[in-house]
């Protein structure tokens, strides 16, 4: 019987929640999408359902999350943005062709091309990434600050001060081994 994949960590930013597909980067690193399946998954939970996925599709979906990883830190530390990276970001964006619809409940979706619908999801995660290192949306990027994450997230707190990728893992997390820390002073 295969291991269980670990959850997914959905934020509600499309570009950044993808890059949480691979999290803990500087200590255990932990991949969220080992599988084609698992990317499957993700998609669909995500919004953007697809029926299959190959190897190689798989390949360039973490191609294209570890170049909006390297973007987003470098827009959340203002250094250059990696050109390699951008050249990732804008060439999957331009490879899908999906559409936005609305639904009578007046929201955005997006259809994907029965012709290439992992290129598709892919357009639109790396449109969702141009948006927000462009500075397009109400918002700034951010690193956690857990030492053994830093993952880049989307801080859209009125004071823009978040500090955690996620308060339910990383900060609270963090916020254990400080009270651990300081029980085990107390104790000495």
């Amino acid at each position: 019987m295969p291991a269980e994949s670990p959850d997914f960590r959905l934020g509600t930013v499309l570009a950044t929640s993808f890059t949480g597909t691979l999290s803990e980067r500087y200590g255990d690193a932990v991949e969220r999408i080992p599988t084609p399946q698992r990317l499957v998954d993700w998609l669909a939970v995500s919004g953007l359902a697809v029926d299959s996925c190959t190897t190689a599709q798989l390949e360039l979906a973490r191609e294209l999350r570890e170049s909006i990883h390297a973007a987003a830190t470098a827009a959340a530390t203002q250094e250059a943005l990696p050109a390699a990276a951008v050249q990732v970001i804008n060439d999957r964006s331009a490879q899908g062709r999906p559409a936005a619809v609305l639904t009578p409940e007046g929201k955005r979706r997006w259809q994907l091309s029965s012709a290439s619908p992992v290129a598709d999801a892919l357009s639109v995660i790396a449109a969702d990434a141009i948006s927000i290192i462009a500075g397009e949306r109400d918002g700034k990027l951010a690193l956690c600050a857990s030492p053994t994450c830093q993952a880049a997230f989307f801080d859209t707190s009125q004071s823009r001060t978040r500090r955690w990728c996620d308060m339910n893992t990383c900060g609270n997390r963090q916020k254990k081994a400080r009270f651990n820390a300081n029980h085990r002073k107390t104790l000495d």
